[in-house]
């Protein structure tokens, strides 16, 4: 059974290990647990399956929104929906913040990524350029509203 459930120091190396085999320039290990540990902006869910974790994803809640830094699948349990859960806990959880939105990057050339994302209600607002260092691509700005701006 599946479940998603914030992220602890004790799930820190099964992490390290997805992102290291999803990204072509991972987050360091240091990175990953300062964003534990010290970042009071970043928070950080795992799915986890039969007592293993096989994916993550992590936002910042900067003021009224939220930035969608990383998620991530191990890649023998992608195409499963496990992707899709950890955007939906994202979405809830900016809900319950109270945040107007989430925003990320996605690679140009990520068009699995993207799929996801827009079946979740993000559009593209822009581009950024040569934002991805190793390679020099082009990043979308993806937005999804979650409601009116408080005032």
């Amino acid at each position: 059974m599946l479940t998603i459930e914030p992220m602890t120091m004790e799930h820190l190396d099964a992490v390290y290990a997805i992102e290291t085999d999803s990204f072509s320039v991972p987050w360091t290990y240091e990175s990953l647990r300062d964003e534990i540990l010290k970042n009071k902006m970043a928070y950080y869910f795992v799915a986890v399956e039969g007592g293993v974790v096989i994916g993550y994803a992590g936002m910042w809640h900067v003021i009224n929104e939220g930035h969608i830094t990383n998620i991530a699948v191990q890649e023998e349990h992608r195409g499963k929906g496990i992707g899709a859960a950890l955007v939906n806990r994202l979405i809830a959880f900016a809900v319950e913040k109270e945040m107007i939105g989430l925003t990320l990057e996605v690679r140009f050339g990520n068009a699995a990524a993207q799929r996801l994302y827009f079946k979740h209600g993000f559009t593209i607002e822009g581009t950024r350029k040569n934002y991805y260092v190793d390679t020099k691509e082009d990043a979308l700005i993806m937005w999804k509203n979650l409601g009116p701006i408080q005032q």
